[in-house]
């Protein structure tokens, strides 16, 4: 637990520290009519920012467990790539469809923080390649690799499911307005793919359902869109 807490505030530092260190720079030399803290909410900031901060704490992960386990990090976080892995591509597809249905009656906000990045088609490009390619190897590393087993030594298997798919709604609550509706359908997202970490030992497979998921959310969006031409479709 320990260790988790320490990437915990690792990954804030160097975010923040990543954020308005490449806005500075930006500022000094391609925008110096642009106040620092305008740039620092540039969606290409602020994705390069994460993009970023996740690859050093995703090193330094690997390094971590690599040390402890005496060069098996893979083995340690459980790894172990399915052979079935078409399964969990399929599950994760499938488990957008079934929420979907579910958001469908839930009260949803208006005006959610995540659609500011849909108004273009480079921002909506950008974002899509890093949920779909990125983001999910670090989320499942970070809540299925390391949190998950953390707590699990700590309180066993059932509560630590939960407290997983807790921790993994909260941090998406401020890209959600934090409305009860939508932070429900991501918990249950976390407790799926936490409960699939657990009966299958395998963080592979829960990244491929989390790819899968979320390259279904963007396809849908994509095709809504017109492939990304018509971004006023997204919001209607």
């Amino acid at each position: 637990m320990w260790d988790v807490a320490g990437l915990t505030v690792v990954t804030f530092l160097t975010m923040t520290a990543l954020l308005f260190g490449g806005a500075y720079f930006l500022h000094r030399r391609f925008a110096p009519s642009v106040p620092v803290l305008e740039l620092s909410r540039r969606h290409e900031v602020l994705v390069g920012a994460q993009f970023l901060t996740y690859l050093v704490v995703l090193l330094l992960m690997y390094l971590m467990v690599d040390t402890q386990s005496k060069g098996k990090a893979w083995t340690a976080i459980r790894w172990n790539w399915p052979g079935n892995w078409g399964v969990y591509l399929a599950a994760g597809v499938t488990l957008d469809l079934c929420l979907l249905l579910l958001a469908s009656v839930l009260p949803m906000p208006k005006n959610a923080p995540i659609e500011e990045f849909f108004r273009t088609a480079r921002d909506a490009w950008i974002v899509s390649a890093f949920g779909v390619l990125f983001a999910p190897i670090f989320e499942e590393v970070y809540f299925r690799g390391f949190l998950y087993p953390a707590l699990a030594r700590w309180l066993g298997a059932p509560v630590s499911v939960v407290l997983t798919s807790v921790a993994f709604a909260a941090i998406h609550a401020p890209q959600l307005s934090a409305a009860w509706g939508p932070v429900l359908v991501i918990f249950l997202v976390g407790l799926v793919l936490t409960t699939v970490r657990a009966v299958k030992q395998s963080v592979a497979a829960t990244i491929l359902m989390h790819m899968a998921y979320n390259g279904t959310i963007f396809a849908a969006a994509f095709f809504a869109t017109d492939g990304f031409k018509h971004m006023e479709k997204f919001t209607q």
